[in-house]
């Protein structure tokens, strides 16, 4: 069998087993053009569209709000009850802030909630701040945006989110966590993002993970990561 053959063959089955460094040096080892492209990180099928772009060619734009919330908003100096229990700690700090329109003050105008996220600073179009405006929250239904100025601004931070039990993937199906069990791992919200030290809270409902340290723009509907010694254990989609 051919040298390229075999390396093939061999990279087949065992794949889930090897890191992303590994794949690429048996791609190199064959030959093939794919070794040193450069990873994706856009959505594959729409080609070479910026995703902007795609959504505004697939959803119609509808004008706006842009309400800008201020550093001293009520709710970023609430009182933090004592808790019953772990579980109710978790479920308090989990919880995202509620905005509504009243709470801040109009800066500008865009064309559809639904082309933003959270943490997005470019695209919003807003001068006269001094420091740069971010996504703090979205509301498609209301067709409002959020935003607080400054990439420190606390709208933008939580330390602990939520998977529901249908959205928690596990690789290492020997780690699986019983309710009331824990586990220590590290874990990334985003491609690429810098592990961080958590830990995994299982409970009735599904599981929640307490960073170490406060994490930006946290979104409902992106995947959260948990690892050990850089191995991939499991990933679920944020509620």
């Amino acid at each position: 069998m051919p040298a390229f053959s075999r390396s093939i063959s061999k990279a087949l089955f065992p794949i889930g087993e090897l890191t992303k460094p590994e794949v690429r040096a048996i791609a190199k080892q064959a030959d093939l053009i794919t070794a040193e492209k450069k990873d994706s990180q856009g959505l594959c099928f729409i080609g070479k569209v910026r995703l902007p772009e795609f959504l505004q060619q697939k959803l119609q734009p509808k004008e706006g709000e842009i309400i800008k919330i201020p550093s001293d908003f009520s709710q970023y100096k609430r009182h933090v009850p004592e808790f019953e229990n772990k579980e109710c700690e978790l479920e308090y700090f989990a919880t995202k802030f509620a905005y509504a329109a009243e709470d801040g003050k109009v800066v500008g105008k865009h064309q559809g909630a639904h082309y933003f996220t959270k943490g997005q600073r470019k695209g919003l179009d807003v001068g006269g701040t001094k420091e740069a405006l971010y996504v703090i929250e979205t509301d498609v239904n209301t067709n409002i945006i959020y935003t607080g100025e400054g990439k420190n601004h606390q709208g933008l931070y939580r330390n602990v989110l939520f998977v529901s039990n249908k959205e928690i993937h596990w690789i290492r199906k020997d780690l699986i966590l019983a309710i009331g069990e824990n586990l220590r791992v590290e874990a990334r919200i985003r491609y690429r993002q810098t592990l961080e030290k958590a830990v995994l809270y299982k409970v009735e409902k599904g599981m929640y993970v307490e960073f170490e340290n406060k994490q930006s723009a946290i979104q409902e509907g992106q995947f959260v990561a948990w690892y050990q010694n850089e191995e991939l254990l499991g990933s679920g989609v944020i509620s």
